[in-house]
C-alpha cells in the first residue's frame, strides 16, 4: 500500500512540475515578447537623437557614433547601412555564457522581428538602421532561472518522498500488523493481537479487532468445550452399550448355546426319524448363535476398541495393524511405534486409535496402494503426532473416494479438533499422506482443575475421582479408584456393573 501511495504522490509531482513548467513557459514567452518589442522601439528615438547632435559630423564618424550607441542596446542587433545599402557597421552581437538548449529556445523565442530605421541628415537619406529582434540573452536567462528553479524543485520533491515514505510506514505500519493478525485468524489462531496504535482512527480498528480475536477464541474454546462433551458422552453412550451386550446379551448367547448342546445330547437318546430331525435343528440353533456371536463382537469392537485402556496403546495400534495386513495380504501394511506412553487419556487415546482405523480403512478401500505405512509418536512437548501414509493414486476430483469430503475425514477433524490437535490431508509423491497432531494432557484447564491432584493418574492422564472419572478410566489403570455413587456404569474399583 505503501508503494501505491507514493506512485499516487510520484505522479501528482509529475503533473505539478508539468503544469509548472507551462506556466513558466508562457510567462517566459509573454516577458520575452514585450522586452524585445521594448528593445525595438528604442532603437528608432535613439537615432533620431544621435542624428541630431551630430549634424556637422563626417559620415564614417556618424556611422562608429551610431554603432557605439547601439552597444548598449539588448534583444536587438542593429545593422548599418549606407547610401548605397553597403554594410557601414553592425552592433555586437551578445553572446551569453550560458546558452539554453535549442528545444527550449524554440518554446521560449517570439516571432522573428525586423525593422528598417532611415538616417536621415540635413534632409537627405544617408543610410539604413537594420533592427532585428535578437532575444537569445533574454531566452539565456529565463532558462538559467527555470534551470534553478527547477533543480530546488527537484531537490524539495525528493525529500518530501523520502520524508513520506517513511511516514507512510509508520502510519501504515499498524495496517501490516492487521493484515498479518487477519491472516492468523483465518488460519484459526485466535490468539492474535494487534497493537494500538497512535492514529486515533487505527487505533480504534485495532481494538475492535483485538475484541473480535477475543471473541472467536472464546467461542473457539466453548465450541471445542461443547465438542469434547459431546465426544465424551458419545463413547460413553457406546461403552455403557458395550457393557450391556457383553453383560445381558452376551450370557444369553452362551444359555442357547448350552440349551442346543443339552437338546443334541438328548436328542441321541431317541429313535429314528426323531432324532435326526432334532439333531438337524439343534445345528442350525448352534450355527445362528455363533453367526450372532461374531456379529456381537464385531458390534463391540466398533463401539470400543477390545482393549484400549487396559493393554498399552501401541500393543492396541500393533493389533490393529496386523489385523488390517491380515485383512489384505495384496497390499504390505507397516507400523511404526516409537516408545509410546501405555495411555495420554482416554479421549487421546480413543481419537489416536479411530483415525489410525479410519486412516487404514480409507488408503486400503479407495487409494489403490501397494503399500501402507503407520507411524504413531510422541513429540518433545508431549504431543502425539500420527501419520497415515500410501504410495496410491493420491487425492483427485475424480477418484470417487471420500478421502477428501466424506463423513469419516469429517469425523476424523471433528474429534482431533475438540481435543485441540490439528489434522491435514497432504498430497505426495506418489500417494497421500493423514498427519494429525494431538496435544496429551488434561483435556481442559477446567478439567484439570476439578480433578484433585490425588486423583489424576498419570498413566492415563485422566481423573478417577468422580463418575465422570470412573466412567473414562478402565479398573487396572485408576490411580485411586473409589465408588461412583448415583451413577450407572462401571465401577473403577470392582469391574462390576452398578444401578
Amino acid at each position: 500500500m505503501r508503494a501505491r501511495l507514493m506512485v499516487v504522490v510520484v505522479l501528482i509531482d509529475l503533473v505539478a512540475a508539468a503544469i509548472s513548467g507551462a506556466v513558466i513557459i508562457h510567462k517566459a514567452r509573454s516577458a520575452t515578447e514585450v522586452e524585445t518589442a521594448a528593445s525595438l522601439a528604442v532603437v528608432e528615438p535613439l537615432v533620431a537623437e544621435t542624428l541630431q547632435a551630430l549634424q556637422d559630423a563626417p559620415l564614417p564618424g556618424l556611422f562608429r557614433t551610431l554603432a557605439l550607441r547601439f552597444q548598449g542596446l539588448r534583444h536587438v542587433r542593429v545593422t548599418l547601412l549606407d547610401a548605397a545599402n553597403q554594410p557601414a557597421g553592425t552592433g555586437p552581437r551578445h553572446e551569453g555564457r550560458r546558452r539554453a538548449p535549442g528545444w527550449f529556445a524554440a518554446l521560449i523565442a517570439p516571432p522573428a522581428q525586423r525593422h528598417e530605421v532611415p538616417l536621415v541628415l540635413r534632409g537627405a537619406r544617408i543610410g539604413t538602421a537594420l533592427v532585428t529582434a535578437e532575444p537569445s540573452d533574454e531566452i539565456d536567462e529565463v532558462w538559467g532561472y527555470a534551470l534553478a528553479l527547477g533543480l530546488t524543485g527537484l531537490s524539495l520533491s525528493l525529500a518530501m518522498l523520502a520524508i513520506l515514505y517513511v511516514a507512510f510506514g509508520r502510519i501504515l505500519s499498524p495496517l501490516a500488523q492487521l493484515a498479518a493478525g487477519l491472516t492468523r485468524l483465518e488460519q484459526q489462531d485466535y490468539g492474535a493481537r494487534v497493537d494500538r496504535p497512535d492514529t486515533r482512527e487505527l487505533a480504534v480498528i485495532a481494538a475492535r479487532f483485538n475484541r473480535l480475536a477475543e471473541a472467536l477464541g472464546a467461542a473457539r474454546a466453548a465450541n471445542l468445550r461443547l465438542h469434547r462433551r459431546l465426544l465424551t458422552a458419545e463413547e460413553d453412550e457406546r461403552r455403557r452399550t458395550a457393557l450391556e451386550l457383553h453383560d445381558e446379551f452376551g450370557p444369553c448367547l452362551f444359555a442357547l448355546e448350552a440349551n442346543s448342546s443339552s437338546i443334541a445330547r438328548i436328542a441321541t437318546t431317541l429313535d429314528e426319524p426323531a432324532r435326526g430331525r432334532l439333531t438337524q435343528r439343534t445345528d442350525d440353533i448352534a450355527a445362528i448363535v455363533k453367526r450372532v456371536q461374531t456379529i456381537n463382537r464385531a458390534l463391540l469392537n466398533r463401539l470400543r476398541p477390545a482393549g484400549l485402556g487396559q493393554v498399552p496403546l501401541a500393543r492396541c495400534l500393533e493389533l490393529l495393524v496386523r489385523e488390517a495386513a491380515r485383512h489384505h495380504p495384496e497390499i504390505a501394511v507397516e507400523g511404526r511405534f516409537a516408545p509410546l506412553k501405555d495411555g495420554y487419556g482416554d479421549l487421546v487415546d480413543l481419537t489416536v486409535y479411530r483415525c489410525v482405523q479410519e486412516g487404514l480403512t480409507n488408503a486400503l478401500r479407495h487409494a489403490g496402494a501397494e503399500r501402507v505405512s503407520v507411524a504413531v509418536a510422541e513429540e518433545a512437548d508431549g504431543s502425539v503426532r500420527l501419520a497415515v501414509e500410501d504410495d496410491g493414486a493420491g487425492l483427485g476430483p475424480d477418484r470417487g473416494d471420500d478421502r477428501t469430503g466424506g463423513r469419516g475425514l469429517a469425523g476424523m477433524r471433528e474429534r482431533v479438533e475438540a481435543l485441540g490437535g490439528r489434522l491435514a490431508l497432504v498430497p505426495r509423491v506418489p500417494g497421500t499422506a493423514l498427519r494429525i497432531v494431538l496435544p496429551a494432557g488434561p483435556e481442559t484447564p477446567e478439567e484439570a482443575s476439578q480433578c484433585p491432584a490425588s486423583s489424576w493418574s498419570t498413566t492415563t492422564r485422566s481423573c478417577c475421582a468422580g463418575p465422570a472419572g470412573c466412567w473414562k478410566t478402565p479398573a487396572p489403570r485408576c490411580a485411586r479408584p473409589r465408588a461412583c455413587a448415583g451413577a450407572t456404569g462401571r465401577s473403577c474399583a470392582t469391574g462390576r456393573t452398578w444401578r
